[in-house]
């Protein structure tokens, strides 16, 4: 059985070296908070009313917990100081730093709603179980209304601006680390939807404050859109993104059956896709762009190899077996095809098998310089020709 997905490369935020983790945001002389949760290990708030109702893969909420543990849920409190691996039956919960808090040495959690629109939960210099106070974290999750969208839409921020302890002692961490670190993400308690991000249950937890998913953001920031109860990457509207990295755009997403998700990534004549870790890939559908023709390759274990087939856009092609990467080059120059425009160019994958997915879509790109006038003439006829002998040979 094959199973879809619709990968639409999305806007990336390209991260400069150096760069600051992201700040916390507070509201007036009330700073963080107008409510706290005293301080503690392990507890929760009572039900809290949401200031806006929200939809959560299906389930309206209207009400909600904030656990000490770096996260809210919305049936019930969570005590559970050791992440445990998304999905987690019957907890629908958002996570931004799932991890053994203890504020009874140091720190503070601040709720606040700043308005009828607005939600905020702020972790603020929270130390690590057992009390202890040498390491400190701070981060921040925002949920904002987005009914104007479409009813119980709203918005996830998750903001870093510093992590210095992946775990607790009780997790068998040793100086804030090591053992079972802190998780972040959301998932929906269906035991199907869920989206964890990136170094969850790992050391590099920590990179969260150093990388961001949003164009032009700061590192630190990481921003989602929950669209008619669904995770990003549901519509081409709604794209899941991707994190930067020095080769290209890496995602990170469940593959669920029969689900479409939808990913993107200087002038790109051709893309890399190449899965890291998870289901193989059987088909793939590209779009339509220039002449909508494109050379296949694969990878033979050591280098690329051009296999003579001839892609169609909008038709879909089976691979003879599933691969784990591919690559597909001919885009042409002169459509000029922009790796940053979310909507330039959707692909869709099938996969052999469901299940966790990490891949990677790697822009190829080329160096076009301007030509002077007397040859522009000459460049545009020579595209034209590449064009006609591509479109020949297809036929």
């Amino acid at each position: 059985m094959k199973f879809r997905t619709l990968l639409l490369p999305a806007l990336i935020a390209a991260l400069s070296g150096g760069a600051q983790a992201a700040s916390m945001l507070s509201f007036g002389a009330s700073g963080y908070g107008t409510q706290f949760l005293e301080a503690n290990d392990d507890r929760s708030t009572n039900q809290i009313r949401l200031p806006f109702s929200i939809n959560f893969f299906g389930q309206t909420y209207s009400n909600f917990f904030v656990n000490n543990n770096g996260n809210i849920t919305f049936e019930s409190a969570l005590s559970s100081f050791t992440p445990a691996a998304f999905p987690i039956a019957s907890q629908p919960m958002i996570a931004p730093y799932w991890g053994d808090v203890d504020t009874r040495g140091v720190g503070n959690v601040w709720i606040h709603s700043p308005n009828d629109d607005t939600l905020a939960v702020t972790w603020q210099n929270v130390g690590y179980y057992n009390q202890q106070t040498n390491k400190t974290n701070s981060f921040q999750l925002l949920l904002r209304n987005r009914a104007d969208t479409g009813a119980g839409n709203f918005d996830v921020d998750f903001r870093y601006q510093s992590l210095e302890w992946t775990t607790g002692d009780a997790s068998d961490g040793s100086n804030g680390l090591g053992g079972i670190p802190a998780q972040a993400g959301y998932d929906a308690g269906d035991g199907i939807n869920y989206l964890t991000l990136p170094g969850s249950r790992t050391g590099d937890v920590l990179n969260l404050q150093n990388t961001t998913n949003v164009a032009g953001g700061e590192a630190g920031l990481w921003s989602f859109a929950i669209r008619n109860g669904q995770l990003p990457g549901s519509s081409p509207t709604n794209p899941l993104m991707p994190v930067a990295s020095d080769e290209g755009w890496n995602f990170n997403f469940n593959i669920v059956p029969g689900r479409t998700v939808f990913i993107d990534p200087d002038i790109a004549i051709g893309y890399d896709y190449i899965v890291n870790s998870g289901p193989s890939i059987a088909s793939v559908l590209l779009p339509t762009f220039g002449d909508g023709l494109y050379d296949l390759w694969l990878w033979n274990g050591s280098e690329w190899v051009a296999t003579g087939d001839v892609l169609t856009g909008g038709v879909t092609y089976n691979f003879v077996e599933a691969v784990t990467r591919f690559r597909i080059l001919g885009i042409e120059q002169g459509a000029a095809l922009d790796p940053l425009n979310p909507t330039a160019f959707v692909t869709g994958l099938t996969f052999d098998s469901s299940g966790q997915v990490s891949m990677s879509q790697n822009p190829i790109t080329v160096s076009v310089p301007v030509p002077e006038p007397e040859t522009y003439a000459m460049f545009l006829a020579g595209l034209g020709l590449v064009a006609m002998a591509r479109r020949r040979r297809a036929a």
